[in-house]
C-alpha cells in the first residue's frame, strides 16, 4: 500500500544543494547557508556553542524570552555576558547598542532577536549591524520571526550568523532550519576549541563533510519530508513574490493593530509605538482585572483554529497574542480574531465595539 509520505525516492545531495541556493536567494546572501535538521533553537544553540568561549565577552540583547535564553547559552559558555535588556513593550535602538559597545570595549560578539514573535516588538537590524561592525565584534541574528514578514538582508546588514525558520511567515515546516554563515564566523568556530564538533549541534562538521566536500554526500540522512516541505514553501513564496508576502504580513499586522485599538473594551496594543511592532504577530494588552489565558479560552471556545493565544510564563496573564503569519496573515482571520475577541470581552463584562474595529480593519486594510 502506498501512501504520499511513505516510500519516497530518496533525497539527493544535489536536491539538498538545490534548496540551500533557494534559501539563499530568499535572504539575498552570498555567505555559505547550512539547513540543519532539526527546530531552530538547534542553530541557534550551535551559533552561541560556536562563537563564544571562555575569555569572550557578548553583549546579548533583551527584548524579549529569546535573548535571555541566548544570555545562558552564553554564560554556559564561559563568555562575560553584558545584558543589553530594554522594556519588552519597545525596540533596542543602535545609538543603545553603539553606548553599551562602547563602556564595553572587550566585546567580541553580540546576539540580537530581530523580530520576537513572543512580545510582538522588532528591532533595527540594519542599523545595529552597522554599529557593531563599526566595533568589530561577531553578529547573530535571531531571524525566525522575521523572515518572510519584513525586510532580512543579512549581507548588506553585517550579520555573521543569520539564524532562520521556516514555520512562521515563511509558512513552512518546523523541523528543519537554516544559517547564513559569514567566512569571519567560520574563522571565528575554526579557532575556537570549545566549538562543537562531531556533535549534531556542530555547524564545522557541516562545512568540513559537506561544504568543502563539494556538496556531493550528505553527512548523514536528511529530514527528508520536512526537506521536500521547506523546497514546497520557497517555491510558494518565489512564486508570490517576497515583496508580495512580506506586504500581506505588514497589512495584517497594520489593520490587527487598528482593529484591536477600535474594539476597545480595554483591550490595547501591548507594543506601544507602531514602529516598533513586529508584522509577524500583533500582542494585546488586557484590561486590568481580566486574565488574558481566560479571555483567550474563551475566544476560541467558538473557533480553535483562530492564531491567538496568550502570554507565555508571567505575561500569560495579561497579553494575548494573534499570529497572523504564514497562512493566517488574511483579512479575513484578522476580523474572526477581532470578532472573537470581542465575543470573549463582552462575556467579561467589558463593552467592546466590534463594528469599530470592523470599519478600523477595512480602512487599513481594504478589500482588494
Amino acid at each position: 500500500m502506498t501512501h504520499p509520505f511513505l516510500d519516497l525516492a530518496p533525497l539527493t545531495a544535489a536536491r539538498f544543494a538545490a534548496i540551500e541556493r533557494r534559501v539563499a536567494g530568499l535572504l539575498d546572501t552570498e555567505q555559505d547557508v547550512v539547513i540543519m535538521q532539526g527546530e531552530a533553537l538547534l542553530p541557534l544553540e550551535g551559533c552561541i556553542r560556536g562563537g563564544a568561549r571562555p575569555g569572550s565577552a557578548a553583549l546579548n540583547v533583551v527584548t524579549g524570552p529569546y535573548g535571555q535564553t541566548f544570555g545562558n547559552w552564553l554564560r554556559d559558555c564561559g563568555a562575560d555576558v553584558v545584558d543589553l535588556s530594554v522594556p519588552f513593550h519597545s525596540a533596542v535602538t543602535a545609538e543603545q547598542v553603539e553606548r553599551a559597545l562602547a563602556e564595553h570595549p572587550e566585546i567580541d560578539f553580540v546576539s540580537l532577536v530581530h523580530a520576537e514573535a513572543a512580545t510582538g516588538n522588532t528591532n533595527p537590524v540594519a542599523g545595529i549591524g552597522e554599529v557593531v561592525r563599526a566595533h568589530g565584534a561577531l553578529f547573530m541574528v535571531d531571524a525566525v520571526a522575521s523572515v518572510g514578514a519584513e525586510p532580512l538582508l543579512p549581507d548588506a546588514w553585517g550579520v555573521d550568523l543569520c539564524v532562520i525558520g521556516a514555520q512562521k511567515a515563511m509558512g513552512g515546516p518546523a523541523g528543519v532550519s537554516m544559517v547564513s554563515v559569514s567566512p569571519r564566523a567560520w574563522e571565528r568556530m575554526a579557532s575556537n576549541p570549545q566549538a562543537p564538533r562531531r556533535s549534531y549541534l556542530s555547524l564545522l562538521d557541516w562545512k568540513a563533510r559537506w561544504i568543502d566536500g563539494g556538496r556531493r554526500a550528505l553527512p548523514h540522512a536528511p529530514a527528508q519530508l520536512e526537506m521536500l516541505a521547506l523546497d514546497a514553501c520557497l517555491e510558494r513564496i518565489e512564486a508570490d513574490g517576497l515583496d508580495t508576502v512580506m506586504a500581506r504580513h505588514a497589512s495584517a499586522a497594520a489593520a490587527t493593530r487598528a482593529g484591536a485599538t477600535a474594539l476597545g473594551g480595554g483591550l490595547e496594543p501591548y507594543v506601544h509605538e507602531a514602529r516598533d511592532a513586529a508584522p509577524v504577530a500583533t500582542t494585546l494588552r488586557t484590561p486590568a482585572g481580566v486574565d488574558a489565558s481566560e479571555l483567550v479560552a474563551h475566544a476560541l471556545a467558538a473557533d480553535p483554529a483562530l492564531p491567538l493565544v496568550a502570554g507565555g510564563g508571567p505575561l500569560s496573564k495579561e497579553m494575548i497574542r494573534v499570529n497572523h503569519y504564514g497562512v493566517d496573515a488574511t483579512r479575513e482571520t484578522v476580523l474572526a480574531s477581532l470578532a472573537a475577541l470581542g465575543t470573549a470581552l463582552t462575556d467579561a463584562g467589558r463593552t467592546p465595539d466590534l463594528d469599530a474595529a470592523r470599519a478600523a480593519v477595512g480602512e487599513t486594510w481594504p478589500n482588494s
